[in-house]
């Protein structure tokens, strides 16, 4: 059996995009599943919380530098061969990544699975090509926002069952996420379309394949210029928040997987009523640069409030009131994609992903570190939330870059 399939026609194609949000559902809820239990995973291994917060940087750090290699050289892939065998073979990595992390019996045996892992895996630029293959660029912007309201539906449904699961056995969750990841794997072989023809395939090209290259041509595209370190201070925010939030909220509050688990329901709840019912509307009144802006201020205020918060049930109410934090991305995406040339959107797409990724790699260095030093806090205390605040002064400065970005493309 081939992981190719022919090149549907119109109606198939139209079919495509139900296909990729289920998969993008499924495979988001896989990931989900194990950010509630892997920091108690990685604490298995060590003796105390700096050690913790050590190891479990060098674990989000090996993912996020093979990622960051790997997802530049697989979206170009995507533009040469078609994003269906792409999106497969990162299902198996997944499924790869889950299962050993679950068998694992050492902190060694994590980080080797976590670089494979990233490595394969890239299926959220791939995913954006395939939506940008089959959408007309004045639609995309909408389109994103459902695929994000999908992304947020498995960080609902992956971080709930990933605490439920974690609080009867640790390495549960780890081989039900695997389990997701094979059955996203026979789904995407068996149903989803190829989006991408021949004719308009790109021949491939070695130096393509750098991820340093894909950012400098990402940065020389019409329109785009500084969102590019937009992207990357705004990424770095989110992952840093990411990085940090489960020990910040075991150190500040006594959090276990479930609150955590709830915790992130209530981002993914919020990101689907947002990028999935809001954000159309909003378009019709804002482009997706006003949206852009007001974005990345709502979510620094959001970052600073988080960090203060001297009760955990206030997370929940911060969470909530964030709801234009929620439209940065599909907005800036949206500008990208429109930016790009229809041969080449699997390579941008693989850069902005690539972004993400470096900021994965960065911030496990920023995180975790910035949160060991304020650990020996009380709980409760305002300075555990130190790591929030800096994303803040992260998110605060992508805003004014935007701002400058998007008033300089007004002029004449």
């Amino acid at each position: 059996m081939s992981f190719h399939s022919p090149v549907p026609r119109r109606r198939e194609l139209a079919a495509g995009m139900p296909f990729i949000m289920l998969t993008v559902l499924i495979d988001m809820a896989s990931i989900g599943l194990i950010i509630p239990v892997l920091p108690s995973l990685v604490g298995s291994f060590t003796d105390s919380p700096q050690d913790q917060a050590f190891w479990f940087g060098v674990v989000l750090f090996s993912f996020g530098i093979a990622n960051f290699v790997g997802s530049p050289v697989l979206g170009t892939l995507s533009d040469v061969y078609g994003r269906r065998p792409v999106l497969l073979l990162g299902f198996c990595g997944l499924a790869l990544n889950f299962i050993v992390t679950g068998l694992a019996g050492s902190l060694w045996v994590l980080v080797g699975v976590r670089l494979v892992g990233g490595a394969m895996q890239a299926n959220t630029a791939v995913a954006n090509a395939y939506v940008a293959d089959i959408t007309q660029p004045g639609e995309r912007a909408k389109r994103f926002g459902m695929l994000g309201a999908m992304f947020g539906l498995g960080f609902i449904v992956g971080p709930v069952m990933g605490g439920l699961l974690g609080a009867i056995d640790l390495r549960l969750p780890f081989f039900a996420a695997g389990g997701m990841a094979l059955l996203n794997l026979l789904y995407g072989y068996f149903v989803l379309p190829e989006s991408l023809p021949p004719e308009r395939r790109k021949g491939f090209a070695l130096g393509s394949l750098s991820p340093f290259a894909s950012l400098r041509e990402l940065a020389r595209l019409q329109g785009v210029g500084r969102l590019v370190a937009v992207l990357g201070l705004s990424a770095l925010a989110q992952f840093t928040h990411f990085s940090s939030w489960v020990l910040f909220t075991s150190f500040k509050f006594g959090w276990g997987p479930s609150e955590n688990g709830w915790s992130l329901a209530m981002v993914g709840a919020t990101s689907v009523i947002v990028q999935g019912f809001l954000f159309g509307r909003l378009l019709r009144r804002f482009t997706p640069r006003q949206l852009a802006v007001a974005g990345l201020a709502s979510s620094a205020l959001a970052y600073l409030a988080m960090g203060a918060a001297p009760r955990g049930w206030m997370l929940f109410v911060v969470i909530g009131a964030n709801l234009l934090g929620y439209v940065v991305s599909p907005a800036i995406q949206s500008i990208v994609s429109s930016a790009a040339d229809a041969r080449d959107q699997g390579r941008a797409l693989g850069a902005v992903n690539a972004i993400n990724s470096l900021a994965t790699v960065l911030s496990p260095m920023i995180g975790p570190p910035l949160l060991a030093l304020v650990s020996h806090y009380p709980a409760g205390d305002w300075r555990i939330g130190f790591p929030l605040y800096f994303c803040a002064a992260l998110q605060g400065a992508a805003m004014i870059l935007a701002f400058l970005h998007f008033r300089e493309r007004r002029r004449p």
